[in-house]
């Protein structure tokens, strides 16, 4: 198992390696140690596609993702099922970011200390026009995969860590109050070869 953007602290590699697995995670700031790449899995093309993973799990990476179409392209000839949790920025509307926002500045006065941003405005002008829409994301996945699963998901309290955060979020969300602004996907791909966007030009 291949997972990619598996950060500094290592990502799913551990928690997949005592439930059994074989795993290899990539990434710049990945750790030190023999099941880990410190590169990225466009740069390690040449190693990885020797390696013959059975799938490649990707936590909150595809959507900053460049270029988009070629790094699926390799996503899809290197293990036939991909495993994706993921975030879409396009869905923070006002009353999302109003709950946010309010959220954050409570949780501070109560002596916690959030690890998302306290402003999304100041946010979004840093990071969001380097984000892919989930609809461009979903669409490029689409066109190399079989979807297996998709499933929006809340997002928001892994910024806050609230102790009931992701209760109050989910049970917002249910009532439809704000979107939810994360997804889970999963998507088989029967060849390596299979057309897409990026094959066509």
């Amino acid at each position: 198992m291949l997972e990619i953007g598996c950060g500094r602290e290592g990502g799913l590699v551990e928690p997949l390696v005592a439930a059994g697995y074989d795993v290899l995670g990539v990434d710049p700031n990945a750790p030190e140690g023999d099941r880990f790449l410190r590169t990225t899995f466009q740069e390690a093309r040449d190693e990885l596609s020797q390696a013959g993973f059975g799938a490649v799990v990707a936590g909150r990476v595809l959507h900053h993702v460049e270029p988009l179409d070629e790094s699926l392209d390799l996503l899809a000839s290197l293990a036939p099922l991909l495993v994706a949790d993921e975030f879409a920025a396009n869905r923070l509307d006002p009353a999302a970011q109003d709950w946010y926002e309010g959220q954050y500045r409570m949780l501070r006065a109560a002596g916690a200390t959030p690890t998302g941003p306290s402003s999304l405005d100041d946010w979004r002008s840093r990071h969001q026009d380097r984000l892919h829409s989930d609809d461009v994301l979903l669409a490029a996945l689409r066109a190399r995969y079989d979807e297996l699963v998709f499933e929006r998901v809340p997002y928001l309290h892994r910024w806050l860590e609230g102790p009931s955060s992701e209760d109050l979020e989910r049970s917002l969300i249910s009532a439809g109050a704000f979107p939810a602004i994360g997804y889970l996907w999963a998507g088989s791909s029967t060849s390596t070869t299979r057309s897409s966007p990026a094959a066509d030009r």
